[in-house]
């Protein structure tokens, strides 16, 4: 990235969408930002313990404020994990998109060829039921190769 476009840059820009301005929310867009190529999906709570961890000043509730209002706007993809705590993950544009999520990890796959036909699948409910801004989550979880038994060792060998 280059500094015009670096994450701080980014957050800038982001913050415009969700209302008022403030020096914490861009805090948290930043680290948000930053984060998604090292961390994947995170937790509001994992999102405020880095900044804290940071030294920066946020506090917890507006942590949640601010991801959930990325979520509204179509900026950031929100699956739950097992227990069905919220998990976030900053989605720079602004195309829905589907997840295979490991429950034991939380590492994630995108899910191009799957988007499609699930698109479709609401598109055409939506059609056929008359119904109007229908909205839809689909959520997969797993578990990923690297938590899963090792096929290898798997028959007593």
């Amino acid at each position: 990235m280059t500094a015009s476009t670096g994450p701080q840059a980014t957050a800038t820009q982001e913050v415009t969408h969700l209302g008022r301005f403030t020096q914490q929310r861009a805090l948290v867009l930043e680290a948000f930002i930053e984060a998604v190529a090292a961390e994947g999906f995170a937790s509001a709570q994992a999102r405020h313990a880095r900044l804290l961890a940071a030294d920066s000043p946020v506090g917890l509730s507006t942590v949640y404020r601010t991801l959930s209002a990325l979520a509204e706007t179509g900026r950031a993809d929100v699956v739950r994990d097992m227990n069905g705590e919220r998990l976030f993950r900053y989605r720079p544009g602004s195309d829905h998109r589907h997840h295979l999520l490991c429950a034991e990890c939380g590492v994630s796959v995108m899910l191009d060829a799957v988007a499609v036909a699930v698109e479709e699948w609401a598109a055409g409910v939506a059609r056929t039921s008359g119904f109007t801004a229908v909205r839809h989550t689909v959520e997969l979880t797993g578990i990923c190769p690297d938590c899963g038994p090792s096929v290898e060792g798997s028959h007593g060998d």
